[in-house]
């Protein structure tokens, strides 16, 4: 006779699972957007059963929910990771910038299907992001993070936050028009050229919006 552990999946492999269905999930949504995206799709895109997504998150749209969640979460790490590393560096405001592009550029080619997912929304083709707290929180830290790595005075809290709309539009932009535009005009994304260029081109552009006279980073008191 089977014991009861043995009917029941063991935690690793649900969260395992979980992890599959999620990643299925990111990819439709972002291929189709959430209308045209139903949770048996999502299933069989997992190698799951039909029933499975929505025994792991009950509605397509809690699941969308999830999905967008982890995803603001993955940016939010990478914004935090990033500040800790500049402040630590004692390096100077260019430099720090240099490295700011850097992670930019590498976190978008590293999440295609996020970027496609923003895009879907504001397209009006997603579900709504509603008031998901960690999307709220990304942009927020991120301007104090880029203020605080690049040195901008509290009064210029707005000079910070057009950095960063210039930085997002200029390293997702390329991502999402790689196959259209970005090849339209001759360049070729799947170059492995292409990136490395694209931070030199971005950090050049942006340079110029960086607080005058200042030399290195703020750092935290400890």
């Amino acid at each position: 006779m089977r014991n009861a552990a043995s009917r029941s999946p063991r935690p690793r492999d649900a969260e395992r699972t979980r992890s599959r269905v999620l990643d299925a999930a990111e990819a439709l949504f972002a291929e189709r957007g959430f209308a045209a995206t139903s949770l048996a799709e999502v299933g069989a895109r997992a190698g799951v059963s039909r029933g499975t997504p929505g025994y792991f998150f009950r509605t397509k749209a809690e699941l969308y929910r999830a999905v967008m969640e982890r995803s603001f979460a993955e940016a939010l790490d990478a914004v935090r990771t990033g500040r800790v590393r500049a402040l630590r560096s004692g390096r100077s405001a260019a430099d720090v910038l240099e490295g700011a592009v850097s992670d930019y550029v590498d976190f978008v080619a590293a999440h295609p299907q996020f970027v496609r997912l923003i895009q879907r929304e504001a397209l009006g083709t997603g579900h709504g992001l509603g008031t998901l707290p960690l999307g709220q929180a990304v942009g927020v830290e991120a301007v104090a993070a880029l203020a605080q790595e690049l040195g901008f005075p509290s009064r210029a809290r707005e000079a910070a936050m057009h950095l960063l709309l210039s930085l997002v539009a200029l390293t997702w932009f390329p991502q999402l028009h790689a196959e259209t535009l970005v090849r339209g005009i001759g360049l070729d994304p799947g170059d492995t050229r292409f990136l490395h260029t694209r931070k030199r081109h971005i950090t050049a552009l942006l340079r110029g919006a960086l607080p005058a006279h200042r030399a290195s980073p703020s750092r935290r008191s400890t």
